[in-house]
């Protein structure tokens, strides 16, 4: 069997990854077939396979990916980045972010997994947290993991906002977030 490139290894991931994006935005995680996955990516199931062990393995790459690509921009261009990018977002970005909640939800292992998964990005995003505490741009009052899960929440409810296309304002939503954890 020839060897193929790195590049195109990881081209090939990427088509799949894309194409699986949208079925599972479409058809939740269940409706999501193997042959529906088959026609969003243009490939055989054996070839889709090859790149990834199983459905779930697909679905938790993305969903990976999206929380890393978060936490990096968080880490990059604040706070308000991150809400910014997730009003761009298209409905497919939206409808895999909450079928991930809703398999977290109702599934403990996963929770457990998913709360162990880029430990460095989280720790990264702390001392970040930590950092604007001693530089006075944050309030000390509370502690760095309940300002990250409060910040948590204001994305979650601004996807779950955009799901059911509701806009949002975000000059007055970034208001409230500064006056809530700002320096007090």
């Amino acid at each position: 069997m020839p060897k193929v490139s790195d590049e195109h290894l990881e081209a090939r991931r990427r088509q799949i990854l894309d194409g699986a994006r949208t079925v599972f935005a479409h058809h939740g995680y269940e409706g999501a077939t193997v042959v529906r996955l088959e026609q969003a990516t243009g490939l055989s199931r054996g070839a889709i396979f090859n790149y990834f062990p199983s459905k779930w393995d697909i679905f938790y790459a993305l969903a990976d990916e999206d929380q890393n690509v978060v936490g990096e921009l968080w880490l990059d261009q604040g706070f308000t980045a991150v809400l910014r990018w997730v009003t761009e977002q298209k409905p497919e970005w939206i409808g895999v972010y909450l079928e991930v909640h809703r398999h977290l939800r109702t599934n403990a292992a996963l929770r457990e997994q998913w709360m162990q998964r880029a430990p460095e990005v989280n720790e990264r995003l702390r001392e970040h947290l930590r950092a604007q505490q001693e530089r006075s741009e944050l309030r000390s009052d509370v502690a760095v993991d309940d300002i990250g899960r409060f910040l948590g929440l204001i994305v979650d409810g601004l996807v779950l906002s955009a799901s059911v296309g509701v806009e949002v304002d975000l000059d007055p939503l970034l208001k409230l977030v500064v006056a809530a954890i700002g320096p007090q």
